[in-house]
């Protein structure tokens, strides 16, 4: 299928590893100008030779933290001042740490939120005004099922996820009529590193090993397995794409039809 993207450029936050990286790659082998935002220097620009590689396109990196807004805005005047506009923003920077209600510290809680809410309004609030003066646009929040899916070792992810969702709803109905759309992409277990680190905290919370762990979560999913980080990517870069025009305030799943009871037995 043709997506039809005409040498858009696409903004990701996030772009150097998983989803992000993988989305880049996709975005780029489609013919879209790049640039990714994220805070080493090393795998940006590891993650560029790796882009560059995929399409025609310009490639640019960019390093920020997004709980800081003076990087968030920097990277943005500087994608702008590379190529003069930003025609999709995918924000996929961000994770909550896993524990239940009892092992959180409230430093815990205010660093998930600092990020993985606030890194996506910091980087809505700096590319949405300059879309909405183009009168077209299209932002992918990479956010997560906990959201819709909620479950107690998986708290802090779980509102801050729903706060990105309630988020995306409402910017989508505001600037849908700037002609910008915003939908959120809502993966499962995703076999990334920070799945490795989050399989491992499943095993240590068990007391069982990290394979024992990978196959409860496996067995929560009715497809029988882990996403990968591609199959994410397909999905926000269709949403991001002329093909998926009318959709716009939609918060899609892509968890397999995970079961989340099963994993709390």
């Amino acid at each position: 299928m043709e997506l039809g993207f005409d040498g858009e450029v696409v903004l990701i936050t996030g772009g150097s590893k998983g989803i992000g990286l993988e989305s880049a790659k996709i975005f780029a082998a489609e013919g879209c100008s790049i640039a990714i935002v994220a805070r080493d220097r090393a795998f940006v620009d590891a993650a560029l030779a790796e882009i560059d590689a995929r399409g025609p396109g310009d490639v640019f990196g960019a390093t920020g933290d997004m709980t800081s807004t003076e990087d968030v805005e920097a990277a943005v005047a500087a994608t702008l001042d590379r190529f003069g506009r930003i025609d999709t923003l995918v924000t996929c920077a961000g994770a909550s740490p896993g524990g239940s209600l009892e092992n959180l510290t409230e430093e815990q809680w205010y660093s998930s939120l600092n990020l993985k809410l606030m890194g996506y309004v910091r980087a809505c609030r700096a590319v949405l005004p300059h879309m909405r003066e183009r009168g077209s646009g299209s932002v992918v929040l990479v956010v997560g099922n906990d959201g819709l899916k909620p479950i107690h070792f998986e708290v802090t992810a779980g509102a801050a996820n729903a706060a990105d969702q309630n988020f995306a709803a409402a910017i989508a109905e505001q600037y849908g009529a700037h002609g910008v759309r915003v939908n959120t992409v809502n993966p499962g277990p995703v076999d990334t590193e920070r799945w490795d680190l989050l399989e491992k905290e499943i095993a240590r919370g068990r007391g069982i090993s990290q394979d024992e762990a990978r196959a409860l979560v496996s067995s929560s999913i009715p497809l029988g397995r882990i996403c990968t980080a591609e199959e994410v990517a397909d999905l926000v870069v269709f949403l991001a794409s002329p093909r998926a025009s009318f959709i716009n305030g939609a918060h899609v799943p892509i968890d397999g039809g995970q079961r989340k009871a099963l994993m709390d037995v």
